[in-house]
C-alpha cells in the first residue's frame, strides 16, 4: 500500500527542501517527494495523511546511544532504547560498545543485531570496541567487526590513553573506511574529579576536572588523524579549546569531524551547586564561555552533528552523594525540543540547519548515508519523523520511554511534540 503524507512543511537539507509539499512512499521507500508527489502515478489509490501544517523531516540519526544491552538491562535494554529512540524522533541509533561483555567479538555484534531485529522499532548499528576487552592494550579484530555489521570503534567511556594503539587504530580506519569514535580524557589530569574545574568548583570545595583534560588529548589524536590520514571523530565535546581545535583541523583539511550533546550546549557549571547527580556527566558540564563555542561552532559548521550521549542509569547509581554518582544523562526524548527551543527559537541557526546536524550530518560522519538514511531522497528507506515545533511537552515520567529516568531536564516544558515517527514506512510511534 503506499501512502500519501499531504500538507506538510518539508525539511529535508540533504536536498535543499525547506517548504511546503508532500511525500509519497510505497513498499518502504521514497517514491516522490515534494510538488511530484501528488501528481506521481502511485499517488493514485494511496491511504491520505495529512498532516496539518506540522514538520516533516528525515528520520533522525543518533551516533552515540548507550542501551546497556547485554549486561545492564536493569538501566536500559535494547527494547526500551529503541522505544525511547523512535518517541524523540531517532530512526536510527549507534550503540556504544561499553556493554558487560564490551562488544569486541563477532557473537556479541551478532547477538545485539538479533535483538534489534526482534525489537524492530528502529534502525540499530552497534559500535566495536578499538581495543580488546577495552583494556587499551591490543586492537580488537576490527575488520571482522566492521564484516558483521559495526559502523565505527570507539572504547567511550574510557579514554585510548596509548598513543600507539590509537595511531594503529586511525591507520586501519583508512582500510576500513569508517571512524574511530574518541572519548577525549587525560585520566591523569582527570584525578577524582567529578565537575567541571573552575569558579563553581572551587567554591563549593569539589575536586574539578579542567578542560586541558580533554583538550590534551584532542590535540594529540589531531596529531594522530594527520599523521595516519585516518577518520577521527570527537565525542561529546565541551570546551572552546576542543571546537578551536577541530575547527583549524577542518580549515588544513584534516579527516575530523565532532559531535555535541544538547546538555552541553544547555546547561552550565552553575547548575552543579544544586548536588543533584542529574547534572554529573563526563565529559562534564562547563562553563558559560565553553557553551558560547559550542554554540558557535554549531553555528559556523565546526560541529557535524548533534548527538545524544544517552546513558540511563538506574536510580540507585544516582541517588547517592555526588561524588561517588554514577556519570551520564539520558537524552533521546529531550534532544529535539532541546534543538528547537536552544538553537531555533534562539535564532542560532535555521531550522534546516537544525535538522541537518540531526540527520544528514550524522548520516554522512559514519557513512550511513550510503544506505539511503539521513534524507528522503526518491529510493531512499522511508524514516522519517513528523512533529509540530508549536507543541509544547513537558518533561516528566509519562513523556520519557527510557527505562530510566537520570534526566536534568524534569519539568522542563519544551517544544516540538513528536507526532509520529515512520521505520521503513511503518509507523512505530504515535
Amino acid at each position: 500500500m503506499s501512502l500519501l503524507v499531504k500538507n506538510v512543511h518539508l525539511v529535508d537539507p540533504a536536498q535543499s527542501l525547506d517548504g511546503p509539499g508532500d511525500l509519497l512512499i510505497a513498499e518502504g521507500k521514497v517514491v516522490a517527494i515534494g510538488s511530484d508527489a501528488v501528481s506521481h502515478p502511485r499517488a493514485a489509490g494511496a491511504e491520505i495523511l495529512d498532516g496539518g501544517g506540522t514538520v516533516l523531516a528525515p528520520g533522525l540519526v543518533d551516533l552515540h546511544v548507550h542501551f546497556r544491552d547485554p549486561g545492564q538491562t536493569r538501566k536500559e535494554s535494547i527494547e526500551t532504547g529503541s522505544r525511547a529512540a523512535v518517541a524523540g524522533g531517532f530512526t536510527s541509533v549507534c550503540a556504544m560498545a561499553n556493554t558487560k561483555p564490551v562488544n569486541d567479538n563477532v557473537a556479541i555484534t551478532e547477538m545485539m543485531l538479533a535483538r534489534a531485529a526482534k525489537v524492530d522499532l528502529c534502525r540499530y548499528f552497534p559500535i566495536g570496541t578499538v581495543s580488546r576487552e577495552m583494556k587499551g592494550e591490543e586492537l580488537a579484530d576490527m575488520g571482522t567487526l566492521k564484516d558483521a555489521g559495526c559502523v565505527a570503534f570507539s572504547d567511550d567511556g574510557l579514554p585510548i590513553s596509548n598513543a600507539s594503539l590509537m595511531r594503529r587504530a586511525l591507520e586501519y580506519t583508512r582500510w576500513l573506511k569508517v571512524p574511530v569514535v574518541a572519548h577525549e580524557e587525560d585520566k591523569d589530569l582527570v584525578g577524582k574529579g567529578y565537575m567541571n574545574e573552575g569558579v563553581v568548583s572551587a567554591s563549593l570545595g569539589c575536586l574539578g576536572i579542567p578542560a586541558a583534560a580533554e583538550e590534551a588529548m584532542v590535540a594529540r589524536d589531531i596529531v594522530l588523524a594527520e599523521h595516519t590520514g585516518g577518520h577521527l571523530h570527537l565525542a561529546h565535546l565541551s570546551t572552546q579549546g576542543s571546537i578551536r581545535m577541530v575547527r583549524e583541523a577542518k580549515a588544513r583539511g584534516l579527516n575530523v569531524t565532532c559531535e555535541v550533546t544538547p546538555h552541553h550546549f544547555a546547561l552550565s557549571d552553575k547548575e552543579l551547586m544544586k548536588f543533584d547527580s542529574d547534572y554529573k556527566m563526563n565529559p562534564p558540564l562547563r562553563s558559560e564561555a565553553d557553551i558560547q563555542a559550542l554554540l558557535e561552532g554549531i553555528a559556523d559548521g565546526t560541529v557535524d552533528a548533534i548527538a545524544t550521549d544517552h546513558a540511563p542509569h538506574a536510580w540507585d547509581d544516582k541517588e547517592v552523594e555526588l561524588p561517588i554518582a554514577a556519570f551520564g544523562v539520558i537524552g533521546l526524548e529531550t534532544a529535539l525540543p532541546l534543538t528547537l527551543e536552544l538553537l531555533v527559537n534562539r535564532r542560532v541557526i535555521s531550522l534546516a540547519k537544525a535538522v541537518s546536524l540531526l540527520t544528514s550530518g550524522p548520516a554522512r560522519v559514519f557513512h550511513l548515508d550510503r544506505q539511503g538514511l539521513g534524507s528522503l531522497k526518491p529510493g531512499a528507506p522511508a524514516d522519517f519523523v513528523l512533529f509540530d515545533p508549536n507543541i509544547k511537552v513537558q518533561v516528566d515520567r509519562a513523556f520519557i520511554q527510557s527505562k530510566a529516568f537520570n534526566t536534568p531536564f524534569k519539568g522542563w516544558s519544551l517544544p516540538g511534540k513528536v507526532l509520529g515517527t515512520w521505520v521503513g514506512g511503518k509507523r512505530v510511534w504515535g
